[in-house]
């Protein structure tokens, strides 16, 4: 989206400015001189008339342009397209992505231009993994220089094991059987978060995060590829922060909902 968004600014507004400085002038000119020579006023206002292709170059460029700006620096809707973050978002949540939290981006290329802030632990983060060229949301586990360990189902950042709360419990159908699952709170970073373990064995792992990478996970541990699987999210590769779940709709026809609006922590 961005980059064909980027290329329509680029297009009507070269079409625009090409106009406005060599073809206007000089069909001016010309309805000018048919003027002068006594021509009819309809057939001179024809010769000057604008191009159709301009009019459309000339009332699109100032909207695209707008959006591009809103979408590249400031905020950008991203609906939720996996269970891979249940339970803190559904499939159907539309969150509202800060583009300028870790700083101010070139649209399409990505090069951070103004510094604002980095990726925190506990963060919930739009990025570009590095083997899709898809958004993906995660949840912000490890930063540059972080130890990461992953055992027994449970996180280890540093040689610390994060805090675990257990809530409930429940079982999951699937083709093969029910699966029970387990809902605990969280806690390694400033704000606790909900998350979901499966009864599947792993074996134990471990990460050192590079200095320009990011490890991240989906709440929903059995559910999520994540950075256990593909590697870690580049800095060049942020798109911002999710802030918020501002509407939801769930898949099929369904009515759009704010029953689940919310700021995250």
């Amino acid at each position: 989206m961005p980059f064909v968004l980027s290329w329509a600014v680029l297009v009507s507004g070269a079409i625009w400015l090409f106009d406005a400085l060599i073809l206007k002038p000089q069909r001016v000119a010309a309805a000018t001189t048919l003027t002068s020579a006594g021509t009819r006023e309809i057939d001179a206002e024809r010769v000057a008339q604008e191009p159709i292709i301009v009019e459309y170059a000339r009332s699109f460029f100032p909207i695209l342009l707008l959006v591009l700006v809103l979408r590249s620096f400031l905020a950008e809707p991203y609906q939720i397209p996996s269970e891979s973050m249940v339970p803190t978002l559904e499939v159907g949540d539309f969150v509202l992505v800060n583009k300028f939290a870790y700083g101010i981006r070139l649209p399409v290329i990505g090069t951070k231009i103004i510094d604002v802030g980095e990726p925190q632990r506990g963060d919930v983060m739009v990025f570009i993994p590095p083997h899709d060229p898809r958004y993906f949301i995660k949840r912000v586990i490890g930063i540059p220089g972080d130890v990461i360990r992953w055992e027994n189902k449970a996180l280890f950042i540093n040689g610390k094991r994060a805090g675990y709360e257990f809530v409930s419990q429940f079982e999951e159908r699937t083709p093969f059987g029910f699966i029970p699952i387990r809902e605990y709170t969280e806690k390694f970073a400033e704000g606790p978060h909900q998350i979901y373990r499966y009864a599947i064995n792993e074996q134990p792992r471990e990460w050192v995060v590079p200095e320009d990478g990011y490890f991240m996970m989906g709440d929903n541990r059995g559910k999520s590829e994540d950075s256990r699987v593909w590697g870690f999210a580049r800095e060049s590769n942020i798109v911002g922060k999710a802030v918020a779940i501002w509407v939801h709709k769930a898949p099929g026809f369904n009515w759009p909902s704010f029953s689940r609006n919310r700021w995250f922590d």
